[in-house]
């Protein structure tokens, strides 16, 4: 991100509190006073537990809608994704990060002081990694099991830009406008509603700030749909099918890994031509995908993040999509796009 496009904040030791917090019941506005939070208009209170303030409401859609908000939360109490149990320390946390080429370039060229909400962080790794360099990071998760994962290890090691909450991205406890950055990586698709919880998220950036969103791909997705089935007809076997059950990690990360590919609960698929049109409907503009959408153009460890890149037409986007079927099944079939607020 360069720095002239997304402004720090003049503070040196930013904070939570100097967000503005809103009522996800009511949208009113919200005080604090010791371990709790109350709704000025609707009275609502909420407390805060093992240090993570539960501003948790239910989305209430009716039978006008499936809700799998509740089968999801179910899922991942039981199932953290992912967790530290190869992660001693802060430094090994940014020593291993920072071997991934995407982490390492956010860390790079996220600006010292700047805002970051992390919506459905899990447990936090992203979110205590981005605040080590005098960054605010907010991670928000609906499930506390892993929200106490990312607090423990914010404690232990004392980083103190890092602040956990726990949160329904339909109904944000931030009034809108307040972030910098605004990164949802691999959690859209397992909502009722993507488009909804893209769009409800989205008011969470800055007037010219980014939000960056990660989502399963229509194509790209399907080599782990044929291990799925796989593994469903022969009760699990062969899992050396994919390769990071192979890798040297703890047998706690293998699993945890294992459940939220092959056993998720709700899980829908995206093709990046989808997301363009989510980015014109809420004011936004294309900035960078990862695979890019120009054929044989690839994504470089030495990558400005933050630089808008060429887009191409559809008929071009639509062949490299489909070529994703192949080349996109490393990662679970997980495609990333950038885009900024510029409406």
């Amino acid at each position: 991100m360069a720095v002239q496009q997304m402004k720090a904040e003049k503070s040196l030791s930013p904070v939570w509190e100097s967000l503005i917090l809103s009522c996800p019941k009511c949208k009113g506005s919200v005080e604090h006073h010791q371990n709790q939070f109350t709704c000025l208009s609707c009275r609502q209170t909420y407390p805060t537990v093992d240090g993570i303030p539960q501003l948790f409401w239910k989305t209430e859609w009716g039978s006008a809608k499936q809700d799998v908000t509740d089968s999801m939360k179910q899922f991942y109490e039981q199932y953290p994704f992912p967790n530290y149990d190869d992660f001693d320390s802060a430094g090994t946390l940014v020593e291993k990060a920072r071997k991934r080429v995407f982490a390492k370039l956010l860390d790079d060229q996220i600006p010292f002081g700047t805002r970051i909400i992390e919506c459905g962080c899990g447990t936090g790794q992203l979110t205590n990694f981005l605040s080590i360099a005098g960054r605010t990071a907010i991670g928000a998760d609906m499930c506390m099991n892993s929200l106490r994962m990312a607090q423990g290890f914010k404690e232990r090691n004392g980083l103190k830009r890092a602040h956990f909450f726990q949160m329904n991205l339909f109904r944000p406890c931030f009034q809108p406008g307040q972030f910098d950055l605004v990164i949802s990586n691999g959690v859209l698709h397992h909502t009722a509603d993507p488009f909804l919880a893209f769009k409800t998220i989205s008011t969470l950036v800055k007037p010219r700030g980014y939000i960056l969103i990660g989502l399963y791909h229509k194509y790209g997705r399907l080599t782990t749909d044929i291990r799925r089935g796989i593994f469903r007809l022969t009760r699990d076997r062969y899992k050396n099918m994919d390769r990071h059950l192979n890798e040297n990690i703890s047998e706690a990360r293998k699993r945890s890994w294992f459940m939220d590919q092959y056993k998720n609960p709700h899980e829908s698929k995206h093709t990046i031509g989808e997301v363009l049109g989510w980015f014109k409907e809420t004011g936004f503009t294309f900035v960078k995908s990862i695979p890019k959408t120009v054929p044989f153009e690839s994504f470089s460890a030495s990558e400005k993040l933050f630089a808008q890149d060429e887009l191409a037409g559809w008929l071009t986007r639509s062949i490299v999509e489909l070529g994703m079927a192949v080349t996109a099944c490393k990662d679970g079939g997980l495609f990333i796009v950038i885009a900024q607020k510029t409406s």
